[in-house]
């Protein structure tokens, strides 16, 4: 996912999308605690994608205020 896929997105898209990310950071570290976890980068990529998606509804919402 990059972000010029991302700025092509609806807001609501956008928050369906974040929410989804949220749901597989959360099962990713259950699996690392359980220890299943078979490649710990998703971790760190789901991360950047959640916060990527937040830096683009931020900017969505900067550019409807003005």
């Amino acid at each position: 996912m990059n972000a010029n896929e991302l700025r092509e997105k609806t807001p609501d898209q956008l928050r369906e999308e974040l929410a989804n990310l949220k749901k597989e950071s959360f099962n990713l570290r259950f699996q690392q605690a359980t220890g299943q976890m078979e490649n710990p980068a998703l971790i760190r990529a789901a991360r950047r994608n959640a916060a990527r998606v937040k830096t683009i509804l931020n900017e969505k919402a900067k550019s409807a205020a003005e």
